[in-house]
């Protein structure tokens, strides 16, 4: 059993040697600079990955600290809206029902934010506001 680190074939080792030897001083020199600078790219292209993970590191820590600091004040803004909510749910009256309704509905078709088109809703609300149903 042989172990082999190189071409089996001598023939093969020497034509490569012959090679190496055979090869002008200029290429030599152009083959170390080659290497040098394909090198150095390697490093640069490294580092850069490394400043551009850091950077992404720091931009989504900042976009969680956003959208945490969002989620807070849309919870205090919820609480508030629900407590008022609550408080005028208590004040209910017989006849008060369609004030009531119409302080939910936003009935301006241009100050509404919505990409759904609710005008046939809106307008039901209306007929039904002008003309109650009756029992």
């Amino acid at each position: 059993f042989k172990e082999s680190n190189g071409p089996t074939d001598s023939y093969a080792a020497i034509s490569q040697v012959d090679r190496l030897q055979s090869e002008p001083e200029s290429i030599r020199k152009w083959r170390e600079e080659q290497k040098e600078r394909l090198e150095q790219l390697d490093a640069n292209s490294r580092k850069q990955e490394a400043e551009w993970k850091e950077k992404a590191i720091k931009e989504l820590e900042e976009w969680y600290a956003r959208q945490d600091e969002k989620l807070q004040k849309t919870k205090v803004s919820n609480r508030a809206a629900e407590e008022a909510f609550v408080n005028d749910a208590e004040d209910i009256f017989p006849g008060t029902e369609w004030e009531r309704v119409a302080q939910l509905c936003d009935f301006n078709p241009k100050s509404s934010k919505q990409a759904k088109d609710v005008s046939r809703m809106r307008s039901v609300l209306i007929s039904l506001k002008q003309a109650p149903l009756v029992r």
